[in-house]
């Protein structure tokens, strides 16, 4: 994807009314993600239709992703598909603090525009604690930012999970 994808693209308002916390509705969310992308300029869908999840646990964007409104959703649908990472060039500060509470994906800003060197289908390897992403069949590697104090809330599962684990909130 491009630059400033939006939360109505990642998750349009008309899913915001299913609820993460129910299992299935939690299941159904991640059937929409990245359904407002334009079709002209996204061909395939993220999620195929009548599929649960993704065939793509990587997601590549360019600047500023996840702008917009302040939606948990957003990450959450895309935790939901079955997305693991997002590499973006930047983030919208908010997306990037609810991927970072709800625990559902790493947030991984990239050095390099991957979104103009990888394509879908792309084969890569993702190394967090070397923060870096290696193109397999080229065998490139590129640098990323590294999560820093953020991972090991993603670690944990979110940032609820993590201060129950530290000792923070009582289990």
């Amino acid at each position: 994807m491009r630059d400033n994808v939006d939360t109505d693209q990642i998750i349009p308002a008309q899913y915001l009314n299913l609820v993460p916390t129910i299992p299935e509705e939690y299941e159904k969310l991640g059937t929409y993600a990245l359904a407002g992308l334009p079709e002209s300029a996204y061909l395939m869908r993220y999620v195929q239709p009548g599929q649960l999840d993704s065939e793509y646990p990587i997601v590549v964007g360019g600047r500023n992703f996840g702008c917009g409104s302040s939606r948990e959703h957003a990450p959450i649908a895309l935790g939901s598909a079955g997305c693991k990472v997002v590499l973006a060039e930047s983030f919208a500060r908010i997306f990037f603090r609810n991927s970072v509470a709800t625990g559902e994906l790493y947030p991984c800003e990239s050095v390099d525009r991957l979104c103009e060197v990888l394509k879908t289908g792309d084969v890569v390897t993702v190394d967090l604690d070397a923060a870096t992403v290696t193109a397999q069949s080229k065998g490139t590697v590129y640098k990323l930012k590294p999560l820093g104090e953020v991972r090991p809330v993603v670690d944990a599962g979110g940032l609820f999970n993590y201060a129950r684990k530290t000792g923070m909130i009582a289990k």
